[in-house]
C-alpha cells in the first residue's frame, strides 16, 4: 500500500477512502431500492426464486463475509469455477436465467454490494472479493491483495472488466494495492462505468 514519507498508510487510505464510501453509498441506496423493485419482479416470475443471491467471499484480512447479488442463475445452479478458481461467466452459461443475463449485461447484479459498502465489508473501489476455498492457488506474494477492501469495482474492471487473464488479475490487483490514492480510484470508477455502457469485455 502506498505510504506517505515512507511512514504508513495516506491520509486518504486511512479515512477518506472510508468516509466516500460510505457517503456514496448513502446516496446510491435509494437507486438500489428503486431499481429492485421490478428487478425483484422480474426475477421471481421468470422462476419463482429469491431475488437475492448471498455468495460467501474473502476480504479485508483474509476475513470471510457473504456477498450481495441480485440473483442471475437458476436455484441451486452448480457452482463452477475456471481453472485459476475465479468463477466461471459465459455468454452461453446454461445455468444463466433469461432476466440473469440483462443483469450481467448491464451489471445491475452488483447493485446489492453497496450494502457489503456499507457493512465495511467492500469498498466501492478495490480487488473484486475472491471465492472462498483458493489460498493453495495463490502464491505468497499475492496475499497482499487483502492488505485492502475488496470493491465493488476494481482496476481489472477498469482495464479489462471480466476477460483478465489469471496473470493480469494478479499482477492488476496488486498495482492497485501499491498506488491506492483518491485519483486511481475516481479514475476506476469512471472508466468502469463506461465500460459498463460499452458493454465491453463482460465475460472472458
Amino acid at each position: 500500500m502506498r505510504t506517505e514519507q515512507g511512514v504508513g498508510p495516506s491520509r486518504y487510505t486511512r479515512t477518506g477512502k472510508r468516509v466516500v464510501d460510505v457517503a456514496v453509498s448513502l446516496l446510491a441506496l435509494p437507486v438500489v431500492a428503486v431499481v429492485a423493485v421490478p428487478v425483484g419482479i422480474a426475477i421471481k416470475r421468470e422462476d419463482g426464486g429469491p431475488v437475492l443471491y448471498r455468495s460467501r467471499r474473502v476480504g479485508l484480512g483474509m476475513r470471510e463475509f457473504d456477498m450481495y447479488k441480485f440473483r442471475t442463475m437458476a436455484v441451486a445452479a452448480p457452482d463452477i469455477r475456471n481453472a485459476d478458481g475465479s468463477t466461471f461467466s459465459s455468454d452461453t452459461d446454461p445455468r444463466v436465467t433469461r432476466v440473469g443475463g440483462l443483469l450481467r449485461r448491464t451489471s445491475l447484479d452488483e447493485l446489492p454490494q453497496f450494502l457489503n459498502v456499507l457493512l465495511g465489508d467492500m469498498s466501492l473501489v478495490g480487488p473484486r472479493p475472491s471465492p472462498t476455498g483458493n489460498r493453495h492457488l495463490y502464491p505468497d506474494h499475492y496475499l497482499r491483495k487483502f492488505d485492502v477492501r475488496p470493491g465493488i469495482s476494481g482496476y481489472n474492471q477498469y482495464l479489462l472488466r471480466n476477460s483478465a487473464t489469471r496473470e493480469q488479475r494478479f499482477a492488476n490487483d496488486l498495482f492497485y494495492v501499491d498506488h491506492v490514492s483518491a485519483r486511481l480510484d475516481a479514475t476506476i470508477l469512471l472508466g468502469t462505468v463506461r465500460a459498463v455502457l460499452r458493454r465491453e469485455n463482460i465475460n472472458r
